[in-house]
């Protein structure tokens, strides 16, 4: 096995965990042109299309760098999939426009309505609670959002909570995200195109729903920028990798 092949087979073990799947068997294990990974990203020029297999896992930082280098994963230019290929993955166009939500009891009423903001914006949500009033504690809703971001099931994320500063705390711990607590216009556009942010958590008690919206439009239809601001967000990732510890099996 060479050295590629040993750091695929890395990466897929790590990927599979992270997404929650059951590893499969050595024996059956996905071939590369089923994996797409940040170096693949990488070798398409800044802007470009890759194709991607129907059904093909994307690591959370293939998918990271595509948003950096707004290189577009177009599962429709891949060849047509091979009999027995897994139906149940979502489409990578689809997964551009899901967005993860969540709030504890206190953001509970204001997820209600940006979820309909998104959903009116064309964007599929997938809330991850809570769903009443009753206290919950924001770090287990962060993480629902924050893994499903990371494994690449939503494209982005949004988490409410009473201040937006806990949840965002909570969501950065995951590897491969970049929560960002905005609570104007201003710094909803600097948290993407500076510093590409996934995941925009709110302080439901610091502004009101007018304001909510706009921060929330605003971010979400504001690209990731290039030059300068791609080369210090690599250094990020770069201290992530450094700190990172290996992931292990269930305690």
């Amino acid at each position: 096995m060479t050295d590629e092949q040993r750091i695929r087979d890395l990466v897929r073990r790590v990927v599979y965990r992270t997404v929650g799947r059951a590893e499969p068997p050595a024996a059956a294990a996905a071939p590369a042109s089923r994996l797409v990974t940040e170096r693949d990203v990488q070798e398409v020029p800044f802007g470009g299309t890759l194709p991607v297999a129907r059904g093909a896992l994307v690591t959370p930082l293939a998918r990271q760098a595509a948003l950096e280098r707004r290189v577009r994963l177009d599962a429709a230019a891949a060849a047509p999939p091979a009999t027995g290929a897994c139906d149940d993955e979502p489409e990578v166009a689809a997964v551009e426009r899901t967005v993860a939500v969540g709030a504890d009891h206190a953001g509970v009423a204001l997820k209600t309505e940006l979820s309909e903001l998104l959903r009116s914006l064309g964007f599929r949500v997938v809330d991850c609670g809570t769903g009443s009033s009753d206290p919950v504690d924001y770090p287990d809703i962060a993480l629902a959002v924050a893994q499903l971001v990371a494994g690449g099931r939503a494209g982005r994320g949004i988490l409410i909570d009473g201040a937006g500063v806990g949840s965002c705390m909570a969501a950065n711990k995951v590897p491969g995200v970049r929560a960002a607590a905005c609570h104007n216009e201003a710094t909803a556009v600097n948290s993407r195109e500076h510093n590409h942010a996934n995941v925009l958590t709110l302080g439901a008690g610091m502004i009101d729903s007018d304001k909510a919206r706009r921060i929330v439009t605003t971010w979400l239809e504001t690209p990731a920028a290039g030059g300068r601001h791609q080369r210090r967000v690599d250094k990020i990732t770069d201290i992530e990798r450094r700190y990172a510890k290996p992931l292990r099996g269930p305690r």
